[in-house]
């Protein structure tokens, strides 16, 4: 049995947690790849961009109309994602948004002949609009059996182990309730137990008593025949969570969801970046080449990087950029934004970054101080015009000069500004720059068709990552 988890909530040692667990059972991607061959398309619902940084040549759209699902569909890959950018919507407009691309993907998958599962991928961090999205999704999709929540993002030390999720700190193991994304202004919780945490989320409504618990003892002592019968047993919508600390404890379970869903059972997917790519059938790839970035990089000598997150890291980051010199920063300030001056201030910041490009690299960031409303809701209504008016500057900066490639920083800032600010409609995600947590789209169509576009998360790599990220576009 797995054994029990130290009765603190500090940061614990990495080596405590994974005391005593069975050991891994190696599944490579490759019989995953067999496994599922053949089988229905995975078609992943992303709540912001950044679920791309695990998989490479795959297929993104940000757009959800019935031709650009058909083109998706028709593409030699095992997966693909929408970005539905959901976690920056309100509830109401978040429900609407899935409804809308499920009808056009019902619509898109008879017109094709290809069946799909659905997996609305969600913050590694808990974050987001959970369960409206999972309840929304069943009642498109009719009958389901249950949902499946697996936030694991292995890169990033985001794992679960006897049901709790933590996240990896420079001091060890922190449960994911005591961190600092679960105070997030929107979508805060207290529960690192996934079980406590779902009857928190859904204000009792599935008790904790009544999720699935699937252990690594399941995946690893009982292997995927085992696992499946645990999923054949979902009815009624009911949750099960899963345990990860490895890429080959998701294969384990991605054999099992093959062969529950083969005998019938009709699952959704919530779940982290870690996942796709198990389900995909994909291993790990190592981060583009020089040679590769070189292909994919923009003729022009200098490139964009926007700024939108406010966590801590995102800031340290910012921090050793400054360090590394070559860049022009410029600030977007936030007080200006939500007033009337909020047009000539991001035109003149925009302006001053399309100059800069000359010589340096331009980066365009959000004021360091995060400003919050008097609720939940009005505190996402601020991020989403701060982050319009980032993007918009982004836009301006593209429209007068071409940069080499964009950075951009940030769940929602990232989103945005694939959608509005270089209006990406389909683009392949190509692989990562660092390892499996740093995403470069190339554009196939619009204005930034060349542009290598760069997905950076706000919460994950380490204080260098962002440097790193750059030095590594400036090299190619």
């Amino acid at each position: 049995m797995s054994p029990p988890l130290p009765a603190r909530t500090a940061a614990v040692p990495e080596a405590d947690v994974l005391a005593g667990l069975p050991p891994v059972r190696a599944v490579s991607a490759a019989e995953v790849a067999t496994r599922i061959s053949g089988g229905p398309r995975l078609v992943v619902l992303d709540d912001d961009p950044t679920g791309t940084q695990t998989v490479a040549d795959v297929p993104v759209l940000t757009s959800w109309t019935v031709d650009d699902l058909r083109w998706a569909l028709r593409q030699d890959s095992s997966a693909f994602f929408v970005l539905t950018n959901t976690r920056s919507l309100s509830p109401e407009d978040a429900a609407t948004r899935n409804r809308e691309v499920v009808r056009a993907l019902r619509t898109a998958s008879a017109a094709e002949g290809t069946e799909y599962v659905i997996a609305s991928r969600g913050d590694s961090t808990l974050r987001g609009h959970f369960p409206l999205e999972t309840d929304v999704l069943t009642e498109e999709l009719g009958t389901v059996d249950g949902v499946v929540l697996v936030p694991a993002y292995i890169e990033a030390g985001r794992l679960t182990v006897a049901s709790h999720h933590w996240m990896r700190t420079p001091d060890g193991l922190l449960p994911v309730g005591e961190s600092e994304f679960a105070r997030d202004a929107t979508f805060g919780y207290t529960s690192s137990s996934l079980p406590d945490w779902i009857e928190e989320k859904t204000a009792g409504r599935q008790p904790a008593g009544e999720v699935l618990r699937i252990t690594l003892d399941d995946l690893r002592a009982g292997g995927p025949t085992h696992t499946a019968r645990l999923l054949s047993s979902l009815r009624g919508g009911r949750t099960a969570v899963v345990d990860a600390v490895c890429d080959d404890d998701l294969r384990i379970l991605a054999l099992a969801l093959a062969e529950a869903e083969e005998n019938g059972s009709r699952l959704l997917y919530r779940v982290g970046p870690s996942f796709v790519r198990a389900r995909a059938g994909q291993a790990g790839r190592p981060p583009l080449t020089s040679p590769e970035l070189s292909r994919l990089r923009g003729r022009s000598p200098h490139g964009l990087i926007a700024v939108g997150s406010h966590v801590s890291l995102t800031t340290r980051q910012l921090d050793r950029l400054r360090q590394r010199g070559g860049i022009a920063e410029y600030e977007l300030d936030v007080a200006r934004l939500l007033d009337e001056r909020r047009d000539a201030h991001i035109s003149e910041v925009a302006a001053a970054a399309s100059r800069a490009l000359h010589s340096a690299d331009a980066v365009i960031r959000t004021s360091r101080t995060l400003v919050t409303g008097a609720d939940a809701d009005d505190s996402l209504a601020i991020s989403r015009r701060v982050s319009a008016a980032l993007v918009e500057a982004v836009r301006q900066v593209t429209a007068i000069r071409r940069p080499a490639f964009v950075i951009a920083k940030g769940g929602i800032t990232s989103s945005d500004t694939a959608t509005h600010g270089l209006q990406i409609r389909r683009a392949w995600a190509r692989g990562t720059l660092l390892p499996g947590i740093v995403s470069l789209w190339e554009p196939v169509d619009g204005p930034a068709a060349g542009i290598p576009y760069i997905v950076f998360a706000g919460n994950v790599g380490t204080d260098d990552a962002l440097a790193d990220a750059l030095d590594l576009l400036r090299s190619a």
